[in-house]
C-alpha cells in the first residue's frame, strides 16, 4: 500500500507543472518527528528537481558517510540504551561533521541543491529540549563542526507525538533492516517537548522554516513543500 501511494504521489507531482527557478547551491533540510514522512517527502523533492534539472544530493542525519552509517548504527539501536546524553550529543556531530565535510560543503561548492533528512535543528529539539542539555553548548558544537553552514530553506513536517509513535513503531516493525527504534522509545513527555520545540524554533526564524501539516496525504503535502519552495526561491 505505502509504495503504491509513494508512486501516486510522484505521479500528482509530475502532473503539478510546478517550475523551479534555477537556483544552485541551495541547502534544504527535512525536519520534523519520526514517522511524520520526511524522508518520503525529501525524496519525492528530489524527483521533482530532477525533472527540471537540478542537480541533487540527497544524504541523512545522523548517516550519509559510511563512517556516518557507522555512528548511526551505535546512535539507535534500541540494545544502547545506556548512552548518556552527552555520549549521543557528541555522536550525533561526530557523524554530521563527516557529512559536512565529505558530502554537503562539496555539493554545495559543485553548485548542487543538497536536501538533508535532519541537521542541527534536530540535535537543539532532541538533546536541548528533549534531553535537557545546554543549547549554547549544542550551537557551540555546532560551530565547530559545520563550520557555519546553515540550511537556506527548512521544511518541518509536523505532526502530534501520538501519530509520531504510531508511525514509527509501524515502520520499525516492517522496516526489514536492522532495528532503529532506541529513541522511539522514550516517554511521551520527551516527544511532546521535542514537538513543541520544533515550533519555537519555526517560530524564532520564518523566513528560514516553512511548517507543513503532515496529516495530509503524501500527494497533498508534496505539492505543498513544492509551492511553499518556489516562494522561497
Amino acid at each position: 500500500m505505502a509504495r503504491c501511494l509513494k508512486t501516486a504521489a510522484i505521479a500528482a507531482c509530475r502532473r503539478s507543472k510546478i517550475e523551479f527557478p534555477m537556483h544552485r547551491g541551495r541547502f534544504i533540510t527535512f525536519e520534523g518527528m519520526d514517522g511524520c514522512g520526511k524522508t518520503t517527502q525529501l525524496r519525492l523533492l528530489a524527483v521533482a528537481l530532477r525533472e527540471r534539472g537540478v542537480e541533487v544530493v540527497e544524504t541523512v542525519e545522523p548517516g550519509g558517510t559510511e563512517i556516518g552509517r557507522q555512528i548511526r548504527r551505535i546512535l539507535l539501536d534500541p540494545a544502547n540504551a545506556e548512552i548518556h546524553a552527552r555520549t549521543e550529543l557528541l555522536l550525533y556531530f561526530a557523524s554530521r561533521a563527516q557529512n559536512v565535510e565529505q558530502v554537503i560543503r562539496p555539493a554545495l561548492v559543485a553548485g548542487n541543491t543538497v536536501l538533508c533528512d535532519r541537521f542541527t535543528d534536530s540535535t537543539l529539539v532532541y538533546q536541548g529540549c528533549g534531553r535537557g542539555l545546554d543549547s549554547q553548548i549544542v550551537h557551540e558544537l555546532d560551530r565547530i563542526a559545520c563550520q557555519g553552514l546553515r540550511p537556506d530553506t527548512t521544511f518541518l513536517i509536523d505532526i502530534d507525538p501520538a501519530t509520531s509513535l504510531a508511525r514509527a513503531k509501524h515502520r520499525n516493525r516492517h522496516s526489514g533492516g536492522p532495528a532503529e527504534s532506541r529513541i522511539d522509545e522514550e516517554s511521551a513527555a520527551f516527544h511532546e517537548r521535542v514537538r513543541q520545540g520544533y515550533l519555537e524554533l519555526a517560530a524564532g526564524e520564518p523566513a528560514r522554516f516553512v511548517v507543513i501539516d503532515g496529516r495530509a496525504t503524501i500527494g497533498k503535502v508534496a505539492r505543498r513543500i513544492q509551492e511553499a519552495l518556489l516562494a522561497h526561491v
